[in-house]
């Protein structure tokens, strides 16, 4: 932890009403300048007592502070800081050392998580025995989403039209094998707006899961492993469709800070999200008119650690037809953010269970959602709320259907 970044807070508050751990439990402890306040006490050397350990797990991540505070603290590197010193010091219980090991092989591993497809989705009909046996199981089970069809993308998509750019595209792991439907929407779309797409085959996990769990070593090798594939593929800017993605890549210089070779190799790899990436190239493929009412999500790690608000808003505006409406508490997160609504489902429960009253308030025909996390998480709250299932797209798939002059009604349905 920092010293010098823990000093920059002034307690000022601004952050409390941004924090969603506090807007739900009124906590000191449980807001960003209580946590700081904790982290400052053990850098001046308290032990990390499982109380201390417990408030940092709680935080969900979110960054929504870091868009709130006036004094421009870098509370993101401080929990990540904060997150890598708890699993070195904190000692777990058996159950949950046994759940964490369980995700951290799964879920960065592409082919391990295509296995799990089927029976997560299975699992739904299982989850109160999952729940019996851990709530992280069971929460595993009920954010499952359906089966996708495989989908097979090629190495190299070309432009449709003279070419504009050459890109790279991360397909990344969740993204990639439960709405694979999302990354061919992206390519198409790329490529109708004149860019090469290239596709590296055998892509591994970008780290974001890893570096947002305190699990250093890992995350920096999967960065390393991650700019290596895209250098070798012989691009230089790689667009991300995934918000937490898009974050972590973004940050691989200070990542990699330590190792200063692949800090500059990490600088010289230019992230940019779907959206923002298209808002800087501009428009050129004709928008045919897509007449449905759209709720647009906040992804946390687009928004707030992007700082990428505007541009899927106004990419989704500028498709005739189309009635874009705002989600209320836009700001506070959904609840997903990486691994928390599996290890923290409780309070992830609670928060889904507010977004999606918010979203349903809305009243929109379609939910569009940047990242597959809150994808999963927003569906299963409405699910739980008994409200049946959701029509959630990918800002890609509204654009590719806008392009392609599809039927409407076609997106967010169940592709088993």
């Amino acid at each position: 932890m920092d010293p010098e970044l823990i000093r920059d807070c002034v307690h000022c508050g601004f952050c409390l009403p941004t924090c969603p751990t506090y807007v739900l439990w009124g906590e000191e402890m449980d807001s960003p300048r209580g946590r700081i306040h904790l982290m400052g006490q053990h850098v001046e050397g308290t032990p990390l007592t499982d109380a201390m350990a417990g408030h940092f797990d709680a935080c969900l991540g979110c960054m929504a502070c870091v868009t709130a505070c006036p004094s421009g603290v870098r509370y993101d590197r401080l929990i990540e800081q904060t997150r890598a010193v708890v699993e070195r010091e904190h000692v777990r219980r058996p159950d949950e050392r046994a759940i964490r090991a369980l995700v951290f092989a799964l879920f960065p591993y592409r082919r391990r998580l295509r296995a799990m497809r089927l029976p997560m989705r299975l699992g739904r009909r299982l989850r109160r025995f999952l729940e019996e046996v851990h709530p992280s199981l069971g929460a595993m089970a009920e954010l499952a989403p359906d089966v996708p069809r495989p989908v097979r993308l090629p190495p190299l998509v070309r432009a449709r039209r003279r070419r504009r750019a050459r890109v790279g595209l991360l397909t990344g792991c969740v993204q990639g094998e439960f709405f694979p439907q999302v990354n061919a929407a992206t390519a198409r779309v790329l490529a109708l707006e004149g860019c090469d797409v290239v596709i590296p085959p055998g892509q591994g996990c970008c780290g974001a899961l890893s570096l947002h769990s305190g699990r250093e070593a890992e995350a920096r090798r999967f960065a390393r492993r991650t700019i290596a594939t895209f250098e070798r593929a012989g691009v230089e800017t790689v667009v991300v469709n995934a918000a937490g993605c898009g974050s972590s890549m973004k940050d691989y210089a200070e990542v990699l800070a330590d190792d200063p070779a692949w800090a500059a190799r990490a600088r010289a790899l230019r992230t940019r999200d779907l959206a923002e990436f298209l808002a800087e190239l501009g428009p050129v493929a004709e928008r045919r008119p897509l007449p449905v009412t759209v709720a647009y999500h906040d992804a946390c790690h687009l928004a707030h650690a992007q700082g990428v608000r505007a541009q899927p808003r106004e990419l989704l505006r500028a498709i005739p037809g189309l009635e874009l409406r705002e989600i209320e508490e836009s700001a506070i997160c959904c609840g997903s953010a990486g691994t928390y609504n599996i290890f923290q489902p409780e309070a992830a429960r609670e928060l889904g269970d507010r977004k999606a009253e918010r979203v349903l308030a809305a009243g929109a025909d379609l939910l569009v959602s940047a990242n597959p996390g809150c994808t999963m998480q927003i569906a299963a709250s409405v699910r739980r709320a008994g409200k049946g299932e959701i029509r959630v797209a990918h800002t890609a798939e509204v654009l590719d259907a806008s392009l392609r002059g599809l039927d409407p009604g076609m997106l967010g349905r169940s592709r088993r």
